[in-house]
C-alpha cells in the first residue's frame, strides 16, 4: 500500500468521537487492515488509537499519496467554510421553480455541516457559460467510500464478531451432525451423560493389539516389584454410568484416559501411559496377581531374607480385597486373599525336604498404625511402644506373635484382626481403612527362638486422606499427617533397597518404616508394591496420583541415572537448615522433605515437625501420668497404715505427722511437675494447630 507522507513519528490531525480534532503522532501503520496507529498525550497519560487510513488522509490531505492528490484538488481550509451555491445564468431570471430547488439543496447542505474531514471542493464551470452546482462534502466522502473496497472500511472489531459468528454456525453445525450420527448408532445411550468419552475410549481401544498377562507368562526375579492392578466397575459407578477410563494393552502398559474439556466446550482425552513390571486389568484373580507378586518372595524367606508386599491406592480401590479375599455383606472371605494364599505356600515349603531339616516353626503377628501408634490386633489393640536398642534394632514391645500349624490358624487370626482394624465410613467405601495393617508370618529356629526370616504383608490406608493435613479436626489433621509421612519414607526407604550404597535411609520418619526397618536392609531383602486404581472416570485423579507414586518408586531402581549417589545422604540438607539439636525423627524428616522438594513445602515440614513433637510429647506425659497414679496408689497404702496407727490409744504423734508431710511433699512435687509437663504439652498442640493452618491447599 502506498502510504504517501505517512510514516512513524509524523504529525497528523485526527477527529475524536466526540468530533474534537487535535494533533497525534504515528505509531505504526498496519498494512493488513490498511490503518494507522496514532498516540497523544492528554491529562498527564498517553493515550492510543487505530484510525483507517482513509480517515487520516481527509484531514491531512497533503499527506495523501500522489495518486490520489492528482484525482483531486482539495481547496485550503478556512476559519468560516462557505456555503454551496447555486449560480443562475446570465440574462435568466429566477422562476420560481429555480428558487425551490434552491432551497432544497440548502435544506440538503445543512444536514451535512462541512468540517475539517469534509472539506468543499472546487468543481470546473461547466460549458456555455453555465456554472454547475457545487456538490455538497457529504456527497464528496460518499463518492469516495463507495471506491473503497467493504474489506477495507470494516474495522477490527466488526471483523471479529463476523469471525466468531462463523465459528459458531460452525461448531452448530457439527453439534447437528453429532445428534444426526447418535441417532443412528444403535448402541446411543440417551440417559448417558459420558456418552461422547465412551466412544473415544471404545475408539482407541479398537486400534489396540490387547494382551493381557496369563498364567502362561514367565516369572521375573526383581529385588524392587512394582504392579499395578485394575479393578472392575463397582455398582454405584455403573449406576452413575461412568466411563471405564482404564486400558491395559499388555502385561507390562497402563493407559488412563482422563476425560478433558477445552474452552469451547468440545470433549476430548488426555491419555497418560505407565510401565510397571507387571500390570493386571479387571479380569485377573487374586490367583494371578499373587502369582506374580507375593509368591516369589516366600522362598526369600527361608533363605534367610526379608519379603514385604504392600497395597497401595485409593479407598475402595481393592487393596482389602486383594490383602484379605473377598468380601460378602460385612464379612471376608479369607481364604482367597493374598494372606492365606501366602501361608499355604509357606506351609507348603516348610514341609518340604529342601527346608524340613532346618526344623523351623512359624508365628504369627497383626498390628495396625493408627495416627503414629501401634496397636495390637491380637490383643484388644492394646497400644503397644516402638523402642530402638543400642544395636540400632527397632522392637515392639509386648507385641502378640502366635505358634501357628496350620493354614486355618492364619486364618482364623486374620479374620479377628480385621474385625479388630480401625475402619471408617467414607463417600467411596462403608468400610474405609484409616490405618495400615501389617500382618507378618515369622520363621524362628525351634531350639534357640533365633529369627531365620520374615515375611511382611502390608494392607495400607488410603492415599486420598493425606490431603486431610488442612481439616479443622486435630485427629483428622494427625491422621492425614501421618499417612502422608509414612507414604513419603516408605517410598525413600523402598528407593534406598536399591541403593546398596546409600549414606542414610530415612526410616525414622515414619512409624510405618520405623517397624519395617529391617525389611529394608540387605541384599537378601525383597519388596513388592501393588498399586490399586478404580477405573471409574470419578475417580481418575485419584487414579493418577497413585500411578505417578508407583512409578516414581521403580523409577529411581538399581543403574537409574537419576538415583543419587552414595555421597547424598544427610549432606544433602541444606546448611542454613540443619540444627544438630534435632531429634532422629526431624533430622529424619528434614532428609525426607530434601528429597522430595517437589511434594513437601516448607509450611508442611514445619507442621510435620510440630507433630512429631506433640506425639512425642504425648507419649512422656501418658507415661508420667502412669507412673504417677502407680506412686499415689503406693502411696495410698502407706496412708492407710498412718490412719490404722491413729486409732492406737498411745500413737507416736512426731512419726505420724513426720510421714504425712514426707508424703504430702512427695505428691505435690509429682503433680507440679506433671502439671509442668501437662502445660507444656497444650503450649505443643496450640502450635500444631497454627501449624496446620498455614498449610497451603496444594493446587489442583
Amino acid at each position: 500500500m502506498d502510504w504517501g507522507g505517512l510514516k512513524v513519528g509524523v504529525s497528523v490531525r485526527i477527529q475524536r468521537s466526540d468530533g474534537r480534532i487535535h494533533a497525534a503522532i504515528v505509531s505504526g501503520l498496519n498494512d493488513e487492515q490498511e490503518s494507522v496507529t496514532v498516540e497523544w498525550f492528554e491529562r498527564g497519560e498517553t493515550k492510543g488509537k487505530e484510525i483507517e487510513v482513509e480517515n487520516i488522509f481527509a484531514l491531512n490531505a497533503a499527506l495523501k499519496p500522489a495518486t490520489q492528490a492528482s484525482h483531486a484538488e482539495v481547496q485550503q481550509p478556512s476559519a468560516k467554510p462557505s456555503r454551496p451555491s447555486m449560480a443562475v445564468p446570465q440574462g435568466r431570471s429566477i422562476t420560481p421553480r429555480d428558487q425551490e430547488s434552491r432551497n432544497s439543496l440548502r435544506r440538503s447542505s445543512a444536514k451535512a455541516v462541512p468540517t475539517a474531514k469534509s472539506r468543499p471542493t472546487i468543481v470546473p464551470p461547466a460549458q456555455n457559460g453555465d456554472a454547475a452546482p457545487i456538490a455538497p462534502p457529504a456527497a464528496v466522502e460518499a463518492g469516495k467510500k463507495q471506491a473503497i473496497p467493504a474489506s477495507r472500511r470494516r474495522s477490527n472489531c466488526v471483523k471479529e464478531v463476523e469471525r466468531l459468528k462463523q465459528d459458531r454456525e460452525e461448531r452448530r453445525k457439527r453439534m447437528e451432525d453429532e445428534k444426526k450420527r447418535r441417532v443412528n448408532d444403535p448402541d446411543f445411550e440417551p440417559g448417558n451423560p459420558n456418552w461422547d468419552f465412551l466412544q473415544m475410549v471404545r475408539a482407541f481401544r479398537a486400534n489396540l493389539d490387547i494382551k493381557t498377562i496369563t498364567n502362561a507368562d514367565p516369572i521375573e526375579d526383581h529385588q524392587i516389584c512394582v504392579c499395578v492392578r485394575k479393578r472392575p466397575l463397582n455398582k454405584k459407578e455403573m449406576a452413575k454410568k461412568e466411563v471405564d477410563v482404564i486400558t491395559t494393552p499388555d502385561k507390562h502398559n497402563t493407559v488412563v484416559h482422563e476425560c478433558k474439556l477445552k474452552v469451547d466446550l468440545t470433549k476430548y482425552l488426555e491419555n497418560h501411559t505407565f510401565r510397571f513390571d507387571y500390570s493386571f486389568d479387571d479380569s485377573a484373580s487374586n490367583e494371578t496377581v499373587y502369582r506374580y507378586t507375593a509368591k516369589p518372595l516366600v522362598e526369600t524367606i527361608f533363605e534367610r531374607g526379608m519379603a514385604t508386599c504392600f497395597a497401595y491406592g485409593q479407598t475402595g480401590s481393592g487393596k482389602t480385597h486383594t490383602m484379605g479375599g473377598d468380601f460378602k455383606g460385612k464379612d471376608q472371605d479369607t481364604s482367597k486373599g493374598i494372606y492365606a494364599l501366602a501361608a499355604r505356600d509357606v506351609f507348603k515349603l516348610l514341609n518340604s525336604a529342601a527346608y524340613k531339616n532346618q526344623d523351623l516353626i512359624v508365628g504369627c503377628s497383626f498390628f495396625e498404625i493408627y495416627g503414629g501408634k501401634v496397636f495390637d490386633l491380637q490383643n484388644k489393640k492394646h497400644k503397644l511402644r516402638v523402642l530402638e536398642d543400642g544395636k540400632q534394632q527397632v522392637n515392639i514391645v509386648g507385641l502378640t506373635e502366635k505358634h501357628v500349624t496350620t493354614v486355618d490358624d492364619v486364618l482364623k487370626l486374620i479374620t479377628e484382626g480385621n474385625r479388630t482394624r480401625t475402619s471408617g465410613t467414607t463417600s467411596a467405601n462403608q468400610h474405609s481403612s484409616r490405618s495400615h495393617a501389617v500382618f507378618q508370618m515369622i520363621l524362628r529356629k525351634r531350639a534357640t527362638r533365633k529369627l531365620f526370616g520374615k515375611f511382611s504383608l502390608i494392607d495400607l490406608a488410603g492415599n486420598e486422606r493425606g490431603a486431610d493435613t488442612i481439616s479443622s479436626d486435630r485427629q483428622t489433621r494427625m491422621e492425614g499427617a501421618e499417612i502422608n509421612k509414612s507414604l513419603l519414607a516408605l517410598k525413600e526407604c523402598i528407593r534406598a533397597l536399591g541403593r546398596p550404597n546409600s549414606v542414610h535411609t530415612p526410616f525414622r520418619a515414619s512409624k510405618l518404616t520405623q517397624v519395617l526397618r529391617d525389611s529394608f536392609i540387605g541384599e537378601r531383602s525383597k519388596t513388592c508394591m501393588i498399586a490399586m486404581i478404580s477405573p471409574g472416570s470419578s475417580s481418575c485423579e485419584h487414579t493418577l496420583n497413585t500411578l505417578r507414586y508407583a512409578d516414581r518408586v521403580k523409577e529411581l531402581g538399581p543403574g537409574d541415572p537419576g538415583v543419587p549417589g552414595p555421597s547424598q545422604g544427610l549432606s544433602a540438607i541444606p546448611e542454613n537448615s540443619r540444627n544438630n539439636s534435632l531429634s532422629p525423627q526431624n533430622s529424619d524428616l528434614q532428609l525426607l522433605a530434601t528429597q522430595n522438594e517437589g511434594e513437601v513445602s516448607f509450611e508442611l515440614l514445619h507442621f510435620h515437625e510440630a507433630l512429631q513433637e506433640l506425639q512425642e510429647m504425648e507419649e512422656q506425659v501418658v507415661e508420667d501420668h502412669r507412673s504417677a497414679v502407680q506412686e499415689m496408689e503406693e502411696m495410698v497404702i502407706v496412708e492407710q497404715g498412718l490412719l490404722e496407727m491413729t486409732d492406737e490409744v498411745d500413737y507416736d504423734v512426731e512419726a505420724y505427722s513426720s510421714t504425712l508431710s514426707d508424703l504430702l511433699d512427695k505428691k505435690i512435687q509429682k503433680w507440679s511437675d506433671l502439671k509442668q509437663k501437662v502445660d507444656t504439652f497444650r503450649i505443643k498442640m496450640k502450635e500444631e494447630e497454627i501449624a496446620s493452618k498455614n498449610i497451603k491447599r496444594p493446587p489442583l
